[in-house]
C-alpha cells in the first residue's frame, strides 16, 4: 500500500529512508511500466523531502546544544558538517 503524504510526514527517519531506497531499487531495476515507475518518482521525492526535513531537524538540534568541557551547555554553536 502506497503513503500519503501525511502518512509519510509520521513516518521515522529510518523508516522513510527505508521506502525511498525500496522505491530506488524497484526504478533502478528497470521492470517497472513508465506509469508507475513516475508514480514511483513522485513517492520518492515525497520520501526525500521527509527524510531532508528529518535531518535538517535534528541538525538544528545539534546548533542548540553546546557543552563545555565539564559537560554543561555554554550556548549554541553552527554545526560543521566537515
Amino acid at each position: 500500500m502506497e503513503e500519503n503524504p501525511a502518512q509519510i510526514a509520521d513516518l521515522s527517519f529510518e523508516n522513510a529512508l527505508r521506502a525511498l531506497e525500496d522505491v530506488v531499487r524497484q526504478l533502478e531495476g528497470g521492470e517497472v511500466p513508465l506509469d508507475e515507475s513516475l508514480a514511483l518518482y513522485e513517492r520518492g521525492e515525497e520520501l526525500r523531502r521527509h527524510c531532508q526535513k528529518r535531518l535538517d531537524a535534528a541538525q538544528e538540534r545539534i546548533e542548540k546544544i553546546v557543552a563545555a568541557a565539564d559537560g554543561t551547555p555554554t550556548g549554541t554553536a553552527p554545526f560543521d558538517a566537515g
